[in-house]
């Protein structure tokens, strides 16, 4: 409405330009999105949540998917060595995925480190899903400060599991990824305990919160384990 009235005060009456028609229409654009606004604090916080557990959830399966497809060259190679073992001519460079490729495949050392990085993404859609049902179940649509708390927290999740995911594509630099790590599993505790010091969680003891910690602890020490050379080094 504001930018109507100023499009209307600044341009003439009788002025070519559509411009106030532009801005009029606008205005219905907006008015036809009412009803799809949330009803109150609690309903706000409830759809934020949603979106943020739907965008980790994309960003896991096209993990999985990575994972099973990003190394497709596993049996060219074979029938390659195959093909080798009478033909000498072609040098070994010259296929697509061979071992002069690394920029292109995982090694087996980075797949044996996606696999605790994979449980930690789905370890970060476990919690924003509990974090979801506890603000459904008890979420006081009055408690303005805490929900905004809980979904500010929650909003940073799928950007740092993003983050976790870029540094595991291909070439992958292991130092990058428990830095990525260590940042996603400081953003879901945080989560957890502003979560767990909320009117949601009416018992603090409860043992989904705890569950959660370890299962993200237990992650982050096995990609520690996984990455402690590059520390050395």
């Amino acid at each position: 409405m504001a930018q109507l009235v100023e499009v209307l005060y600044l341009n003439p009456a009788q002025s070519p330009e559509n411009n106030d028609l532009i801005s009029c229409n606008n205005v219905w654009v907006a008015c036809q999105q009412v009803p799809q606004i949330p009803r109150d604090n609690k309903a706000a916080a409830l759809l934020m949540l949603t979106k943020s557990v739907d965008l980790v959830k994309d960003a896991h399966e096209e993990m999985e998917q990575a994972m099973e497809e990003c190394d497709p060259y596993s049996g060219l190679l074979n029938d390659y060595e195959e093909d080798n073992s009478n033909n000498h001519s072609v040098e070994e460079g010259d296929i697509l995925g061979s071992p002069n490729n690394q920029d292109l495949y995982w090694s087996e050392e980075d797949q044996e480190l996606i696999i605790p990085c994979l449980a930690l993404v789905r370890a970060s859609k476990a919690c924003l899903k509990k974090i979801r049902i506890s603000v459904a179940e008890n979420g006081k649509k009055d408690q303005v400060a805490q929900l905004d708390d809980i979904v500010d927290i929650s909003d940073e999740i799928s950007p740092s599991v993003d983050d976790l995911a870029l540094s595991m594509y291909p070439p992958v630099c292991h130092l990058t990824v428990r830095i990525s790590s260590a940042k996603l599993v400081s953003v879901l505790k945080k989560a957890l305990e502003i979560t767990k010091a909320s009117h949601v969680t009416p018992q603090p003891e409860d043992s989904w919160i705890p569950l959660l910690i370890n299962a993200i602890d237990h992650c982050m020490n096995r990609i520690k384990e996984l990455t402690q050379n590059e520390l050395e080094l």
